[in-house]
């Protein structure tokens, strides 16, 4: 893969991402800048709104189903949609349950930030813990005020 290619694989898998949610019939709001780590934003009503940061991992990705590093507070309405393209699969999940799921790293330039490796194969404990997420994207229509 070109370093353009590796460049601008995450930006072409948001819009990919926002083209599932548009399908799905969501509607969903772009950020300008991604500077609150807020990819977009999905209205389910007049009263209720949710931020969605997106992450993916590429098929050459060395680690493609480990998402590293997250520096964010969990809230109710925050929620992750991480993309893995080995198995071309969508895992939709709210901040907090990827706050509890995932590790906090204790020490290093990393320290305090949280690291989520999603399970490899369709089987194993892990699978248990994670299934709900998988192409879940009808979680978002759960979030209440």
């Amino acid at each position: 893969m070109s370093y353009r290619d590796t460049a601008s694989f995450g930006k072409r898998q948001e819009y990919s991402v926002i083209a599932q949610l548009l399908r799905r019939g969501f509607d969903v709001y772009m950020t300008l800048v991604d500077d609150q780590g807020i990819d977009c934003v999905v209205r389910l009503d007049e009263h209720r709104y949710l931020d969605v940061q997106i992450k993916a991992r590429s098929t050459t990705a060395k680690h493609w189903n480990f998402f590293a590093a997250m520096s964010f507070k969990p809230r109710p309405n925050l929620y992750f949609i991480f993309y893995t393209e080995h198995n071309d699969s969508y895992w939709v999940m709210p901040s907090q349950e990827v706050a509890q799921l995932g590790v906090k790293n204790k020490s290093g330039k990393n320290a305090g930030k949280i690291s989520l490796a999603l399970p490899k194969s369709a089987q194993g404990a892990k699978v248990g813990r994670f299934a709900k997420y998988l192409n879940a994207f009808e979680q978002l229509n759960s979030y209440h005020l």
